[in-house]
């Protein structure tokens, strides 16, 4: 058995896709098939179930897969420790992404990290069910570290540092009754129909739990995967929604109402996992988007910010998904 092995084992277990594993690690999908077809001679079992439609896991690559990212994990950090005593810093950082981060020049900070260490190779991914599975895929190993909001009930298994956070507002469009109030409290909002982002989302879970707590229940009619968008939505009179401050946008034919004794707040977290050292690299890009934070920050816009703070409990590794 070769680390190779392994590592295209955990690609296709990831992507559920063999066409996906290969691009992933810059092959051909037959050099993939071959490689899973060698480790399950040499394990004398199959690891994966392949249909016309997907790729699933048999009960021993169950088994198999956390002990593959272990044994991974574990050589790179052997690497880093040899890069160490080299001077360098090398490797990969597994970033995981929510759809968009509008509160955070994270390009720049990237394009910084690959100025200044060229072999590091970055890897991002997104996930379709927001933080929570940004959330999850930082715990499985999937990811190194995470920029999510609302880690569900993996939270307990992340080390979470705040890095900034957002009061969430009422949009409706200019016709709508409640456009020429200012405020507009939450029991006020029972029976309207709302433009939202799916559940599993950070904003999302944050209108949903205030409403609950409030006793009242809404009907989210439109679900939109970037909260970018759903102005437009509300433009056309499809609803109303409470988004984050971030993501409102200037527009004469909408309006902006704060929700008043809600208690609705956006925050967002660098997330890592509680059981697993960061490597070299990932401990470098955190840095690098704390001094980022701090640079840009304004105490004024709204939001705490980790300006002049150690990343609290941090003991880095890197990931990131959905809002």
């Amino acid at each position: 058995m070769e680390l190779r092995h392994l590592e295209y084992f955990v690609a296709v277990a990831e992507e559920r896709s063999f066409t996906r594993a290969a691009a992933r690690l810059h092959v051909v999908q037959s050099a993939v098939s071959a490689t899973i077809k060698a480790l399950e001679r040499e394990l004398r079992t199959e690891i994966l179930r392949r249909t016309s439609r997907e790729v699933a896991l048999t009960e021993a690559g169950t088994v198999l897969l956390p002990r593959a990212r272990a044994i991974l994990d574990s050589v790179r950090e052997t690497v880093d420790a040899i890069d160490g005593v080299r001077g360098t810093i090398g490797g990969e950082v597994r970033l995981g992404l929510m759809s968009s981060v509008p509160w955070f020049d994270l390009p720049t900070v990237l394009g910084r990290m690959h100025a200044e260490h060229p072999e590091v190779r970055l890897r991002l991914s997104h996930r379709a069910g927001g933080s929570q599975e940004l959330a999850a895929a930082v715990v499985a190993g999937e990811v190194d570290l995470a920029i999510l909001s609302e880690p569900g009930s993996f939270g307990r298994k992340l080390r979470l540092t705040e890095l900034r956070s957002f009061p969430m507002r009422l949009l409706v469009p200019a016709a709508h009754p409640l456009a020429g109030r200012r405020s507009v409290r939450l029991e006020e909002l029972a029976g309207e129909t709302f433009v939202d982002l799916p559940q599993g989302y950070g904003s999302r879970a944050v209108v949903d739990r205030a409403f609950a707590a409030a006793d009242l229940t809404r009907n989210v009619s439109i679900e939109l995967g970037d909260g970018r968008v759903v102005t437009d939505y509300v433009r056309q009179g499809l609803g109303i929604a409470i988004l984050p401050e971030a993501f409102a946008r200037a527009d004469p034919t909408v309006r902006s109402l704060s929700v008043t004794g809600s208690g609705l707040t956006w925050r967002m977290s660098l997330a890592v996992p509680r059981d697993r050292e960061l490597g070299a690299a990932a401990k470098v890009l955190t840095a690098m988007v704390f001094d980022a934070l701090a640079e840009t920050s304004d105490p004024t816009a709204g939001g705490d910010s980790p300006l002049g703070r150690e990343p609290a409990g941090v003991e880095f590794s890197f990931g990131v998904g959905g809002e």
